[in-house]
């Protein structure tokens, strides 16, 4: 392949508050923050920005609300080098929510809104997606997802695995957290079954399996920096990983990719602040 791979997320966006705070109040407490900012941000978003890193730009078919955090997230993306195509859902709100970021490297989500994911009933450009490479799926209705399996790679999130149970395509590859109970995906659950399922398993890097019993693992990337927090490092792995697979990188290779998207994320503040670059 001549010159890096073209790619694309289709998924989900949500506008998030953060605030730097030494540890999770407990039930009754008062918290003072040291710091807070709000970003675009959501697995579709943060992976949607690795990948623009990595390949020079990315695209982005999202769904959001008609506001001003709608707008905001489409001004904030485009200016990180993401081209957002968005279905816009009149009379609702653009997905909010608020994360703690703690002196243990830690964030925890509190969601305020319902999910925002794009149709295939959307009016947006999808035929753009069988000219990708490669394409990282987080979220949508069966029609998007098959739309996205246009693409000569598609990579999805295990969150979306009753999508992909139900539009009955094929992936490349299914990530999952080996440690998160809700990315949990039972043997047989997908037909026809994904050619790999890559688990992630943080500091302790992570593991494939693929057809025939074939099977890998990696070791986590050394950071590059001290790290700072974890927020976006596993959306990042999964960029990565879906950029290395579109390049034609073996399954090994692709995640060390993704190891090296997850450890710099962690050394930033926030989804963007340290991102990889190929």
């Amino acid at each position: 392949m001549s010159g890096p791979p073209r790619v694309g997320v289709v998924g989900h966006i949500e506008w998030i508050q953060f605030a730097v705070v030494p540890h999770v109040p407990t039930a009754g407490a008062i918290a003072h923050a040291s710091a807070a900012f709000e970003h675009a941000a959501g697995g579709g978003a943060v992976a949607a920005v690795q990948l623009a890193r990595l390949a020079g730009g990315a695209v982005l078919f999202a769904a959001l609300g008609d506001d001003e955090h709608g707008a905001r997230a489409r001004e904030e993306l485009a200016s990180r080098g993401v081209t957002p195509h968005a279905g816009i859902r009149a009379g609702v709100g653009t997905r909010r929510g608020f994360t703690y970021l703690d002196d243990d490297h830690e964030r925890t989500i509190t969601l305020l809104d319902p999910r925002l994911v794009p149709h295939a009933a959307d009016p947006l450009p999808w035929e753009l997606l069988r000219d990708l490479d490669g394409v990282y799926f987080t979220g949508g209705d069966a029609g998007a997802l098959r739309a996205a399996r246009k693409a000569r790679v598609l990579v999805a999130s295990a969150r979306a695995a009753g999508v992909v149970a139900e539009a009955g395509v094929q992936l490349d590859a299914l990530v999952l957290s080996a440690a998160d109970p809700g990315e949990r995906v039972e043997a047989g659950a997908l037909d026809p079954a994904p050619r790999l399922i890559v688990r992630t398993r943080g500091a302790d890097g992570g593991s494939w399996t693929g057809p025939d019993g074939e099977a890998g693992a990696w070791a986590a990337a050394p950071l590059p920096a001290p790290a700072v927090d974890s927020y976006g490092c596993g959306d990042a792995f999964a960029a990565g990983l879906t950029f290395g697979l579109a390049a034609g990188m073996p399954v090994a290779a692709a995640a060390q990719v993704g190891a090296r998207c997850g450890a710099r994320c962690l050394t930033g503040r926030g989804p963007y602040e340290a991102m990889e670059r190929w």
